[in-house]
């Protein structure tokens, strides 16, 4: 596919837009991660398999992904956490840092290239804010420091809000010293009990926002290509950053902004005072993971994505029945012969149009529900193939949905048979079938048993028996 092909919705100019890179076949993102005080929910998975997404697909169009997520290992969550716990806030951090890793990976989500941590880049923070003020775009003030909002000519772009609309108190702290009271805390002097750095201001610590700015700038540069959340960082979070950062360079920060829906839960907003709040842990005691992924990918991104029992096991549904059609054509085709290198157009191997009716999907802004409708599309041409047994066609076709799904959707199939057990299955299937011809009917059921007991199921068709993996457990 031609990258030029590609477009994005980008926040800040509120349109589509033509995706160019600003080094050719090199995509540099940064995505907001973690305070890490709880355990990991839908809503911080929604947001992590969206981007997971967005870098296999441009990888798959061979552009090289180099993809930097923070922690914000201390804030006042963590610090409130630890006091309640009795624990020290490193340790609260370091807790559901290693949850946060352990989820993830159970979603099969790439590692970003770094992962930097506020601790890590203080000196680097220092620097930032330092220079902010050398611009007059800073003031320090009894301790803290804070970013002169009026300052900044072109504060409210990203979220298109005027100054004059934007309320004070909206995470913002209110402080009666401050100068504006829109202005925000870039460093904040040390309080009794709470971890503290020196600064030459006095000991403290960052403010939110300065740490995106100083760690995105660290290691993609003064100007990168995608900068990544949750909507709900529109305002202040990144509308801070890009202050924080073009307010010091002078240049462009960011050339597309990418922000994800949020997670509903029968149509009211996540949340732990509704008692509607569900934990990952929660989520996967339900139904298994690659259902979890292959959920939250069903709907594009920027919707509002809503969670109730019964879309989940919509969602299981309709991902066995991928996972069935790919299992049977494993097993039909596993050694059928394969055409070597490029087919030609017309040829029935020919697996390009659902291949690019896909990856079209995802070039126009992600929309990985539409491509999901296009699997189901080329599921349906399988299952013909299947009845037909065109064994060649269905050798081709279960690779591609293969590298579809779990190389670019990162929804795994299953283990694909190796040829011993396929060998072992079709003994099976063949023994049960001469028991039934026999009416042998204790051997038929245990050859039966034998199949299942590997993971799989028989079904008898009109076209003659298949096997099939067996449905995961969940709802």
């Amino acid at each position: 596919m031609d990258p030029r092909g590609i477009t994005v919705h980008n926040t800040l100019s509120g349109r589509k837009e033509h995706f160019r890179a600003l080094e050719p076949g090199k995509v540099k993102l940064y995505v907001c991660g973690i305070t890490p005080y709880g355990e990991s929910h839908l809503g911080h998975a929604r947001c992590y398999v969206f981007f997971d997404t967005v870098k296999r697909f441009f990888k798959s169009q061979g552009f090289q992904v180099e993809h930097v997520q923070n922690f914000t290992d201390i804030d006042d969550k963590i610090i409130d956490k630890a006091a309640k716990s009795g624990e020290a806030p490193t340790a609260v951090a370091e807790r559901f840092i290693r949850d946060y890793f352990d989820k993830m990976s159970r979603l099969n989500i790439e590692r970003a290239d770094r992962y930097p941590r506020v601790t890590d880049v203080l000196p680097d923070i220092v620097r930032f804010i330092e220079g902010l003020i050398g611009k007059g775009l800073a003031y320090p003030l009894e301790g803290d420091v804070y970013y002169s909002v009026r300052g900044f000519a072109g504060y409210g772009k990203l979220s298109k809000r005027s100054l004059d609309e934007m309320e004070a108190g909206a995470r913002v702290e209110v402080n009666e010293r401050k100068k504006d009271p829109l202005d925000f805390a870039l460093w904040k002097a040390a309080k009794a009990g709470e971890p503290a750095w020196d600064s030459p201001w006095g000991p403290g610590r960052p403010g939110w926002h300065i740490e995106c700015s100083a760690m995105s700038m660290k290691f993609l540069g003064e100007t990168f290509d995608v900068h990544g959340g949750g909507q709900d960082l529109i305002f202040p979070h990144h509308e801070n950053e890009i202050a924080q950062s073009e307010g010091l360079t002078g240049k462009p920060f960011v050339r597309a902004w990418l922000h994800n829906g949020f997670v509903t839960v029968n149509r009211e907003k996540m949340s732990k005072s509704l008692g509607n709040f569900f934990t990952l842990g929660e989520i996967f005691g339900r139904c298994p993971p690659p259902v979890v992924r292959f959920f939250l990918l069903s709907r594009h991104y920027r919707t509002p994505l809503d969670f109730s029992d019964d879309l989940l096991r919509q969602a299981q549904s309709a991902y066995q029945t991928l996972r069935e059609t790919c299992g049977i054509a494993d097993f039909l085709a596993a050694d059928a012969p394969v055409p070597a290198g490029p087919v030609a157009p017309g040829d029935p191997g020919e697996m390009n149009p659902w291949e690019e009716e896909f990856l079209e999907c995802l070039a126009d802004d992600f929309n990985t529900e539409k491509a999901i409708a296009a699997l189901f599309r080329f599921r349906s041409e399988m299952l013909r193939k299947i009845q037909d047994r065109d064994l060649p066609w269905l050798g081709r076709a279960r690779r591609v949905m293969r590298r579809l799904c779990e190389e670019v959707l990162g929804v795994l199939l299953g283990p694909e048979p190796g040829a011993p057990l396929v060998r072992e299955l079709r003994d099976n299937l063949a023994r049960r079938e001469a028991a039934r011809k026999a009416k042998d009917w204790r051997t038929a059921d245990r050859m039966r048993d034998e199949v299942l007991a590997r993971g799989f199921v028989i079904e008898d068709t009109s076209a003659g028996p298949l096997i099939k993996p067996a449905p995961e457990s969940g709802l």
